[in-house]
């Protein structure tokens, strides 16, 4: 699960102010000094398309209110963009804490008088779907111009989809990269290359660890448990779609691996540092996977760092999968309230979708790969370094769907027991096995993975 950080967000708003005219929406800001830019008049978009001509609500008046979490300018652009061309809308953004908003939304959902528009998490799936109305976009356009849509199909009908798709990649500190006396070809491609190149890395006095080569503590669960298993040819569930695959041969090979890499290979420790992000940023550890949104918080929190992205290395060849990913999701549609702010709602998402320069933005803003397929080469997202290692085998990464989280809190806690208090890795998966599987006896969770295009 990935959770917002508003920071950020900040480095991506500046690059989109701006951009809503040109060649994918409108954009007016309310603020005084704002820009004036040209609003379209003509029809826009791929297979999707938004016809800005088209009057909301008749041309009255009308206000609706759009939740959302730490990232106000972002979504204040998208709003003054669609309200250009449709001065009788009003859009509220009401912002809340992440920590609140899971709280104050379902509830608000539940009644007469819940915002019309939120934004959603897919981690919080099963809290929100019974709220949400189905879109009106038919789903064979969405499929044409998004990819992963099936993935989102629940009988018959698509309630949100991914704008863009997160994953782990390798970040690397340059200085100490140059310093080991490596270059650009010594990337490494492989698993093996990458543990070899870690202990080129490592800087030691004596016993004391100085500089690690390569960090994953605190998130060897998100970025390897929960990930490499498809490098090997495993799904994280069983053919049912809800047994856990923990205890298979593949957790255990990477598990092991960890292991080595820290009690033989000695490139890292598990008390060099509590979070292997924050051991990066301060400049003492040279290696870390991490997640897209960490090129966001290197460029806002650790500015000193100059560093560069590869992709994740692979165990031996072209894998079934190099990993999963998560996707940043669009908006819901309240199927509560009343049926003219519904209209606007349906016709907001739409104007979303099709606008090319938004798709850009909110991707710039998360670090997110897009979904949306037009954009795949799109210059200034290959411009992101960790979206552009992405680019060449980005439908070889694997949405699981909306995992409960118990599926990274109990191997987190595997890890930390074979870590931090001895237990031995058959132990402390099999316990992990069976904690998931009480923690999801009342869940509907159904995994997706057999939609994965080159499905096993």
């Amino acid at each position: 699960m990935m959770k917002r950080r508003a920071a950020a967000l900040t480095l991506a708003v500046s690059m989109a102010a701006g951009l809503w005219g040109c060649g994918g929406g409108g954009s007016a800001s309310t603020a005084e000094t704002a820009p004036e830019v040209e609003v379209p008049t003509e029809p826009f978009g791929d297979t999707i398309k938004y016809d800005p001509s088209v009057p909301i609500n008749d041309g009255k008046d009308i206000t609706v209110e759009l939740w959302e979490w730490g990232s106000d300018e972002l979504f204040q652009q998208i709003i003054d963009g669609y309200t250009a061309m449709h001065p009788n809308v009003t859009i509220k953004l009401v912002n809340n804490p992440w920590e609140d908003y899971w709280t104050k939304l379902p509830l608000a959902l539940d009644g007469q008088n819940g915002p019309a528009i939120f934004n959603v998490h897919n981690s919080y799936h099963e809290n929100m779907i019974n709220y949400m109305a189905p879109l009106e976009i038919p789903l064979e356009d969405l499929e044409a111009d998004f990819t992963g849509v099936e993935a989102h199909v629940i009988d018959g009908n698509v309630y949100y989809i991914d704008y863009g798709m997160m994953t782990g990649s390798v970040y690397y500190n340059k200085e100490m990269w140059e310093a080991a006396g490596l270059t650009d070809a010594d990337i490494p491609k492989t698993w093996d290359e990458m543990r070899e190149v870690a202990k080129k890395l490592t800087i030691r006095d004596g016993d004391r660890l100085i500089q690690a080569g390569l960090n994953f503590n605190d998130d060897f669960h998100q970025n390897y448990l929960l990930g490499l298993n498809y490098q090997l040819g495993e799904n994280l569930f069983l053919e049912d779609g809800r047994t856990p695959n923990v205890t298979s041969d593949a957790m255990k090979q990477i598990m092991q691996m960890l292991v080595d890499m820290y009690q033989v290979d000695g490139i890292g420790s598990a008390d060099f540092g509590e979070k292997s992000s924050d051991s990066f940023g301060q400049g003492q550890s040279a290696m870390v996977i991490q997640w897209g949104h960490y090129y966001n918080t290197l460029n806002t929190t650790w500015t000193d760092i100059d560093f560069g992205v590869f992709e994740i290395p692979t165990f031996d060849g072209e894998p079934y999968a190099y990993n999963r990913y998560n996707g940043e999701s669009t908006f819901g549609i309240n199927k509560n309230a009343p049926a003219d702010q519904q209209a606007v709602a349906q016709d907001f998402v739409k104007y979303f979708l099709a606008n090319d320069d938004a798709q850009i933005a909110f991707n710039l803003a998360m670090s997110t790969f897009p979904a949306k397929k037009s954009l795949a080469d799109n210059p200034e997202i290959m411009a992101n370094p960790s979206l552009s290692v992405l680019a060449e085998h980005i439908d070889h990464y694997i949405w699981p769907g909306p995992m409960p989280s118990t599926m990274e809190t109990s191997l987190k806690k595997a890890g930390e027991d074979i870590f931090y208090n001895g237990v031995d890795i058959d132990t402390a998966l099999n316990a992990a096995q069976q904690e998931i599987i009480r923690d999801m006896q009342s869940s509907t969770f159904t995994s997706v993975e057999d939609l994965y295009k080159y499905a096993q």
